[in-house]
């Protein structure tokens, strides 16, 4: 799969394309229908598919300050995508003076004189250009003028995650926060990933008998609420069963927020500079502060433990 970062980085001579545009965070099932849709499409006519997204997010640079949590970085969405059957991804800079461009303008540039789009692909909601005021009715009335058509998917799914609340980027996002990571899964079609380097910590966990791996996050992660979970530690590939920490450490009056994972029953691990991702795939409790060590090591024993049954139970199911 291509993977451009700007407008430049597309070949001269790329040819017809069908596109779908959006912040596509997290890839959940919604978005998956919509770029499944753009993929089928693409195959029919005989073109490659392209996704356009954004970085940073839009309303970082409209509204400085309000970053969203993000779900999944760009080259974890790329992979995802790439899953998805696209042939490339497109990550243009959103600037300020991007974000001036007229919903004409937009088209013209991206759709027109780059992307040579045959067919758009989006979601009903879609907005565009400056102060979003493009719409999927705007782009259908310009589709003509530049031969390219529009398609319009509904992108409404739902399930038991959030009360039966349509599934979205939002939706997600806040029942990570509120550690529900179960109904995150539900929504993104997977557990919530986290990356980052493994750096050194406090090395309090190697010395109460449960080394765990420090987590450097990238900036903006959706990180769960504090409390332990069950999960996976994925290094250079291998998902290893885990027990994860989020949190500040009450036990020893730590202040820094934090993501520890052991990696259950290995000896010997040397992580530190790795890039790793955690997997979260069940809540097992809240953050506590023990009356004792000893009551932190019985806790810490019994996660371990209750970690260990839910991944072997999903792993049978």
């Amino acid at each position: 799969m291509h993977c451009w970062r700007g407008l430049e980085d597309i070949p001269e001579g790329w040819g017809r394309s069908v596109v779908t545009i959006g912040s596509y965070d997290g890839v959940h099932r919604g978005h998956q229908l919509i770029i499944g849709r753009a993929v089928e499409r693409a195959r029919e006519l005989g073109v490659p598919s392209v996704v356009v997204t954004f970085d940073p997010h839009p309303s970082e640079v409209v509204r400085p300050g309000t970053h969203p949590p993000l779900l999944a970085p760009h080259q974890r969405r790329a992979e995802l995508m790439a899953g998805l059957g696209v042939d490339a991804v497109l990550i243009l800079p959103f600037t300020a003076e991007f974000s001036k461009l007229s919903p004409v303008d937009f088209v013209e540039k991206v759709l027109v004189d780059r992307l040579h789009a045959k067919l758009v692909i989006e979601g009903p909601n879609f907005r565009f250009g400056h102060r979003a005021a493009g719409n999927v009715t705007f782009l259908a009335e310009l589709g003509p003028t530049h031969d390219f058509q529009v398609e319009v998917i509904d992108l409404y799914v739902t399930g038991d995650a959030g009360g039966g609340e349509p599934f979205s980027s939002t939706l997600t996002r806040r029942l990570i926060a509120e550690g529900d990571v179960e109904g995150a899964a539900e929504i993104l079609g997977r557990p919530h990933r986290v990356e980052g380097v493994v750096v050194r910590g406090a090395q309090r966990g190697r010395e109460l008998g449960f080394p765990t791996a420090n987590v450097e996050t990238l900036p903006h992660t959706a990180i769960p609420a504090d409390g332990v979970y069950a999960g996976w530690l994925t290094v250079n590939g291998e998902a290893m069963p885990a027990a994860i920490s989020v949190g500040t450490n009450p036990q020893f009056d730590g202040t820094e927020r934090t993501v520890e994972a052991y990696a259950i029953d290995r000896v010997g691990l040397d992580l530190y500079g790795l890039h790793v991702a955690v997997d979260f795939l069940a809540y097992v409790r809240g953050m506590l502060k023990f009356d004792s060590i000893d009551d932190l090591l019985l806790a810490m024993a019994a996660d371990v433990k209750r970690s260990s049954e839910l991944i072997a139970a999903h792993t049978e199911a």
